[in-house]
């Protein structure tokens, strides 16, 4: 028999650091609610007529069965989305937004209209993102500079001296770009590092020490903050459902 094509799939995008992904709803009976973690992204999601922003999250965002329709997304790196959408990353905090709440009605209709009738509306959703960048330019080398840093795990002070700013500037910065501070983005991102090692197969106490947690108490506690859940029930929810591979998860609308 052939086999089923996953009902989640991604890329990497030709827009460096995004990820290009698809979600096909399954026939039948709607599949089990799911949470999406913070991982310091913001997404681009369309969906039949409709494309949402899915704003920075600060804890973790539980998708309902029922919003789980097929859409196609991209998921920008940290600070790429306020420079595409014009929109600070802080007044879309916690949120999902339409995109016509943002933008001109007429310009959104428009491009909805446009990835409606592509043949592939996901690489339709990522060539307006690459002329829409083009248009406005890259994200400030600083902000990436501070999302890298806190990425690779340096403390905050010294992502900050690297980007020669003081502290009030990186906390305005980082608000407009991330949609928090950064102290909280470097929790968020460690948090997504332990995961990944955790999916490599690393031990859990390994993996905290690994990615920066003093050690696996601290691990947890970041994951019952930050996710809401338990490092054994959330890996035990993946294997039980593997349809998806990024640690974040898929942002369907809500």
């Amino acid at each position: 028999m052939p086999q089923e094509r996953p009902r989640y799939q991604e890329r990497p995008s030709r827009l460096p650091g995004a990820v290009v992904w698809t979600w096909d709803a399954p026939e039948g009976p709607p599949p089990a609610p799911r949470s999406v973690l913070p991982d310091g992204c913001m997404d681009l999601i369309w969906t039949g007529g409709r494309i949402v922003v899915a704003g920075p999250d600060t804890h973790a965002f539980q998708v309902e069965p029922q919003n789980r329709a097929s859409c196609a997304a991209i998921r920008l790196a940290p600070g790429t989305a306020p420079v595409l959408l014009g929109v600070p990353a802080h007044e879309l905090r916690d949120h999902r937004a339409d995109l016509a709440d943002l933008w001109p009605s007429a310009t959104v209709r428009r491009l909805t209209n446009r990835i409606d009738e592509a043949s592939d509306p996901a690489a339709a959703l990522e060539h307006f993102t690459l002329d829409r960048i083009a248009d406005t330019g890259p994200p400030d080398p600083r902000t990436v500079a501070v999302a890298e840093g806190l990425r690779r795990g340096r403390t905050v002070a010294a992502t900050a001296a690297e980007a020669g700013l003081g502290a009030r500037q990186l906390h305005r910065r980082s608000l407009a770009a991330f949609g928090y501070g950064p102290k909280t983005l470097a929790r968020i991102l460690r948090l997504q590092r332990a995961l990944e090692l955790i999916r490599t197969g690393l031990p859990y106490a390994e993996a905290a020490c690994a990615a920066g947690c003093t050690d696996q108490a601290h691990l947890a506690r970041e994951m019952r903050d930050l996710a809401g859940t338990t490092l054994g029930a959330y890996f035990g929810a993946a294997a039980a459902n593997s349809e998806t591979p990024h640690p974040s998860g898929s942002r369907t609308t809500a």
